[in-house]
């Protein structure tokens, strides 16, 4: 929220959702021309009146609204506006673009996540096959289903663009949202620089040019720009697009796996050397290939119906994401001799051949290529929604709120377009382990994010709610955030440094952005139809009002 869309003391805005238009941000809030009462009317903007809330009365809050009666949940079918507390409903905004639904859903979490099985061999290189196998099963249970049940919650909760940016603002503040929001969206692109290359990398093997020098440059300009023109022309097509990569990319390992099946020896699955193992890659690589569950947070505003779709596309994703990676693991390791040093990017197209022949081998490669152009869509997409929710909140200046003819966010899809080539240059391991340091900071505000939540706003509306108390909650976010340390620890001096360099300018982004909208030298605004979010991070009651 801008600083100038109210004055410091109010603690709760005008009930109500108001026409679909922008307001800007020097607009206050008793200046809106028309208000929506309790029971569905509009008022005339004389008879416009503020509720007035201390810091500490969320509890009255509460109470006042279920002593009035005033209806509490998220806004029905085909619409991404919802209400909070002591809000009533009101009539679904006009929207000029398609919604996403259930499967094109799950098939965009399946790419914000995997993609497939392509690039989980380090981990057997890493660490022998008993690690492996145990890494991709274990891991889920410690770092991908909590990280997914939150989403779920907190999605629901919030199902807007500005997404997991939100759930932080609310909590503990706007300065730490916008924290939150550059670091995940700098991870996101800095993630998005990989699969132009990967891309390249399975197809040089054909095409020898692709494999350096000016023609892998032009290569990989040229299908930057054809990929964000699929995200420019609507998350729709993007949406469906991942479905039909998908397919492509799963098919030919059920494949394998049905060959492998007369030459498994599960000995083979025990093979073990807890003395050379190699834990920054195996951990990183376990890592990367399981965590981003929360960007599909940043797209809530574009899901059809969110408050059910939402929960119920995590799960199938879950699911399709842990057999997408354990199943292959089991019949490459448990179908060929090991030989430990082969186990890199890419090798299983090598098996593939020797269980199936050239043909095999030759359609995981061309699948691998594809995964990499789903993952990139999924990414940018949820890159530059975010930037646009961002925007939809007052964080970042307007022109980041505006759309295309096609609904998609046309400067969030350039801007993450130019950080994709920039940071191209960069290797394979530089990479993966500078986005998981950004990573694992955002996801520590998240965790805090939650908790926090469930201490002051635990009645607050929440289609999907985890089945734990506040204690539990706790519980829920322990191992994650030993992980997380751990990973922190294994980081290299260069990542480290640089990943602390992007950190810090973070810090001092957020209050020039802000000194900007003071001086009035970009426009900032607030979407209208989205609810009031006040945190009071800066006091000891830190309540936060959902209005």
């Amino acid at each position: 929220m801008t600083a100038n869309a109210r004055q410091n003391n109010d603690a709760a805005s005008v009930p109500g959702i108001h026409a679909s238009v922008d307001i800007p941000a020097d607009h206050k809030a008793s200046d809106r021309p028309a208000a929506v009462d309790g029971d569905g009317t509009l008022q005339d903007s004389a008879a416009q009146t503020k509720t007035h809330t201390s810091p500490n009365s969320l509890d009255q809050k509460l109470r006042d609204t279920e002593s009035r009666g005033v209806s509490v949940g998220m806004v029905g079918q085909n619409s991404a506006d919802y209400v909070g507390i002591n809000v009533a409903p009101s009539p679904a905004r006009e929207n000029h673009h398609s919604k996403v639904s259930m499967i094109p859903l799950i098939f965009l979490i399946f790419y914000e996540v995997s993609g497939g099985p392509f690039g989980v061999e380090d981990s057997v290189g890493a660490a022998g096959p008993l690690l492996a196998l145990a890494g991709f099963l274990v891991f889920p249970l410690i770092w991908s289903v909590p990280e997914a049940l939150i989403t779920a919650e907190m999605g629901t909760m919030f199902p807007e663009n500005g997404g997991y940016v939100v759930w932080v603002s609310s909590a503990i503040g706007p300065f730490w949202g916008f924290q939150q929001g550059w670091m995940k969206w700098l991870s996101g692109v800095i993630d998005n620089a990989l699969y132009p290359l990967l891309f390249l990398d399975y197809l040089k093997s054909g095409i020898p040019a692709l494999g350096g020098g000016l023609p892998r440059v032009m290569a990989v300009i040229a299908l930057t720009i054809f990929l964000t023109y699929m995200n420019y022309r609507g998350l729709t097509i993007v949406g469906w697009v991942a479905v039909l990569l998908g397919v492509f990319s799963i098919l030919p390992f059920l494949v394998m796996g049905f060959i492998s099946i007369p030459r498994l020896e599960p000995k083979r699955w025990l093979v073990a050397d807890i003395h050379n193992v190699d834990w920054n890659l195996y951990l990183n690589t376990l890592f990367w290939n399981l965590n981003y569950w929360d960007s599909i947070s940043t797209l809530a505003g574009e899901v059809h119906n969110p408050k059910k779709t939402l929960p119920k596309a995590l799960f199938y994703a879950l699911i399709l994401v842990f057999l997408g990676y354990f199943f292959p693991l089991l019949t490459g390791t448990g179908a060929i001799p090991l030989q430990r040093e082969l186990w890199t990017d890419g090798y299983f197209s090598d098996v593939a051949k020797i269980l199936g022949g050239a043909w095999l081998s030759w359609w995981i490669q061309g699948a691998a290529a594809m995964s990499n152009m789903g993952m990139f869509v999924a990414e940018m997409s949820g890159d530059s929604f975010q930037l646009l929710g961002m925007a939809e909140r007052g964080m970042l200046p307007e022109f980041f709120a505006r759309r295309s003819r096609y609904g998609t966010p046309l400067v969030g899809i350039l801007f993450s377009a130019s950080g994709v080539l920039l940071l191209s240059w960069l290797s394979f391991q530089e990479i993966v382990a500078a986005e998981n340091f950004l990573y694992c900071f955002g996801m520590i505000l998240e965790f805090i994010a939650f908790v926090r939540l469930r201490v002051i706003a635990p009645t607050a509306p929440r289609p999907y709610k985890i089945p734990v108390g506040t204690f539990g909650a706790i519980l829920m976010c322990v191992p994650p955030s030993i992980l997380i340390c751990v990973v922190l620890a294994l980081s290299s001096l260069k990542v480290m440094i640089v990943s602390l360099v992007a950190v810090a300018l973070g810090l001092i982004l957020q209050p020039c952005i802000k000194h900007s909208e003071k001086k009035k030298w970009l426009r900032f605004s607030t979407s209208s139809h989205l609810p009031d979010i006040h945190a009071h991070a800066a006091t000891h009651e830190n309540e936060t009002l959902i209005d």
